[in-house]
Order: structure tokens, then C-alpha cells, then sequence
């Protein structure tokens, strides 16, 4: 039995894959010690589980302002001296990152004491942290082939990223006179799909088109949105958080999300086929990059977010509404993005190098 160290947070999307790669590592027998931050998501989403949580002290370096970079610069030397005190208390044989600014202090401690690191790499484009360590990495887990050029050749290996079992058992949809369509951007929801939603309502009464809603707004927006979503005779729902996730997709004819690595492994798993607008502010513009390799392949349209508005909105739902067969097509095409066994592949991995 080892101890492995759990490394990442900061959103729902970093915390999820760990939790379930941790899982099958529980499950062949080894110890999982997370180490993040107190006001990231894996405060919330890790003590549930069973599982030790440690913590440091570190902020962001990339698109922060001068204040944060300062803040972040006086943390990371204790924050390394920290984690590395973390790693020898608990005897730690492998460090296991998903990435982000609060990864990067355990990993900078790991390679201080010669640890062998695995890294999960989510994004089409490798987030700041895991392209600084790249060529230090043991082994590089990645969601798309795209990132591979960014790491020592032969450390690599395509493993998809873990996502709950209850998106694959979802099987196709037949489809209704009435086309059912799933709006989320991510569990903080989206400005910019939520205005383009409110602002399609008109375009789909005008039309006649029997549509129906559920959308996930985020809690900033919700009250007003739901609001004027039952004023406007629309059918649906507008709710500030999906508990059940799964249930939303497989009811869903279309989905139009952003392109968090999270979302596209859950559309990839589901078979979903999906307009995506990337958030454009987020970090190296990852979600872009995410959003173009779903485009490319031909399981995705994607629409920029200044591109994105009440009209977009309706054109690009009624347009594919009116073709079955591309909209079958496209979740073809994401299902084979799809990795069932992910979780397990990068356990077995992870302990591959405990050796």
C-alpha cells in the first residue's frame, strides 16, 4: 500500500476527476491525501468523502492583477516548503495533478524530493502549471492528442477525463414534435448564453417553433431570468444549479454550453450534440482551443461568444432542428471523444509509477 497525493482545485472541474481517479486507487488498496486550498471547490466537495484534505496558501499568476501576482509571489516560497513538509508527513510515493495554480506548489515540492509526478491534463491547450513542469513530468494523462506536443515524447497517453458512469448509460433520443434544448454554462452559468437565451424567447414565439428549455442559469442571474421566463408563455424551466445533471442531458435534444474540459467529457460521454461557446476570458483561451477540436471533428458547431446572441441563438437551433442527421452525426462524432475507463486507466497508471 502507498500514499498517493492528490493535487488541484480550485473549480468543480479540477476536483471531480481527482475524486473519481482517487477512488479506484482507494479501491486497489492505497492511501489518497488531497492537498488545495480553503476557498477553492475541493473544501466543499473533498471532506464528504472520506478523504484527508490539507491545506495551503496560493493564488493565481496568469490574467490576475498586479495585486494578486504580488500576493501569489510572497505564498508560493511558504507554500512550497508547506507541501513539502505534507509529502514527507505522509510518505507520499507518487503526486497525482490535475493542473491549476494550486497543483503548482505540491508539484514544485514533489520534484524537490524526487517524486515521480503523473499529471492529468484536461484542456486541448495545457494550462499554465502543467507546461511549466512539462518536460519534469513522469507520465502526462491527456483529454485531447492535441496537448501531447507539449510534453517529453513517450510520456504521454490519451486517457480521456473521468466522468460519472450515469452519462454513459444515456442512450439516444427519439426524437418529439417538441425539440428540448439544454442550456448551461457550468455550474456558475454564463452571462453571455443567459442574455442570448432571454433574448431568443421572442424569436421562438414569432416562429411558432415548439421548443422547450431547461437551462442553467448560475445563482447571480437566476430570480430575474426565471422571472421573465415565466412571463414569456415558454415552456421549460430556468434553475440556477442542475442537481442531476444526467437527467438534464438525456431528456436534451441539443445542448448549448461553453467548453470547460468538464462539460465536453460529460457531452463526449452522453452522444450529446452541442453548440459550444467558449468563454473567452478563461485562461491561455483553453476553452477555445477545446471548442475547435469538437468543431473540427464535426461533433459541435461552435459560435464565439461576441458571435452569440438572441438571433445566433435561434438560427443555430432551428437550423439543426431541421436536420436529424447532422444532429446524429454530431453526437456520433462526440461520443467518440468518449473514455468510459478513464478513471481506472489513470489509476492503473499512477501506480505503474509507485515502482
Amino acid at each position: 500500500m502507498a500514499t498517493i497525493v492528490m493535487a488541484g482545485g480550485g473549480t468543480g472541474g479540477h476536483v471531480v476527476p481527482l475524486l473519481a481517479v482517487a477512488r479506484e486507487l482507494k479501491a486497489c488498496g492505497h492511501e489518497c491525501v488531497f492537498i488545495g486550498t480553503s476557498s477553492g471547490f475541493e473544501a466543499k466537495l473533498v471532506p464528504g468523502t472520506g478523504f484527508p484534505l490539507e491545506f495551503i496558501e496560493i493564488g493565481g499568476l496568469n490574467r490576475v492583477g498586479l495585486a494578486q501576482v504580488t500576493r501569489t509571489l510572497i505564498q508560493l516560497p511558504l507554500s512550497i516548503l508547506k507541501a513539502r513538509g505534507l509529502l514527507g508527513r505522509f510518505q507520499a510515493g507518487v503526486i497525482f495533478s490535475m493542473g491549476g495554480y494550486v497543483a503548482g506548489p505540491v508539484v514544485l515540492a514533489g520534484l524537490w524530493r524526487h517524486l515521480p509526478i503523473v499529471v492529468m491534463e484536461p484542456n486541448a491547450l495545457p494550462g499554465l502549471s502543467n507546461r511549466y513542469v512539462a518536460r519534469f513530468v513522469t507520465r502526462a494523462l491527456l483529454n485531447f492528442p492535441e496537448a501531447a506536443r507539449f510534453f517529453p515524447p513517450g510520456r504521454s497517453t490519451i486517457t480521456g477525463l473521468p466522468v460519472r458512469p450515469e452519462f454513459f448509460a444515456i442512450r439516444p433520443k427519439a426524437r418529439e414534435t417538441t425539440l428540448t434544448v439544454l442550456i448551461t454554462g457550468g455550474s456558475q452559468g454564463s452571462r453571455r448564453l443567459n442574455e442570448a437565451a432571454q433574448q431568443s424567447w421572442n424569436y421562438f414565439r414569432e416562429a411558432a417553433f415548439p421548443v422547450r428549455f431547461i437551462h442553467q442559469t448560475g445563482s447571480a442571474d437566476c430570480a430575474a431570468l426565471a422571472k421573465r421566463f415565466a412571463e414569456s408563455g415558454m415552456q421549460g424551466h430556468v434553475v440556477p444549479y442542475i442537481e442531476d445533471m444526467p437527467a438534464a442531458f438525456a431528456s436534451a435534444d441539443l445542448v448549448i454550453a461553453g467548453a470547460g474540459a468538464g462539460s465536453l467529457a460529460e457531452l463526449a460521454a452522453a452522444g450529446k450534440p452541442a453548440v459550444l461557446v467558449p468563454l473567452p476570458g478563461a485562461t491561455d483561451e483553453h476553452q477555445l482551443r477545446n471548442a475547435e477540436a469538437f468543431s473540427k471533428a464535426g461533433a459541435a458547431r461552435l459560435v464565439l461568444d461576441n458571435e452569440m446572441d438572441g438571433g445566433r441563438l435561434f438560427e443555430e437551433v432551428s437550423k439543426l432542428s431541421s436536420q436529424p442527421a447532422v444532429l446524429k452525426r454530431m453526437g456520433d462524432q462526440a461520443r467518440k471523444f468518449s473514455h468510459p475507463e478513464a478513471a481506472r486507466q489513470a489509476a492503473e497508471i499512477v501506480e505503474s509509477c509507485l515502482a
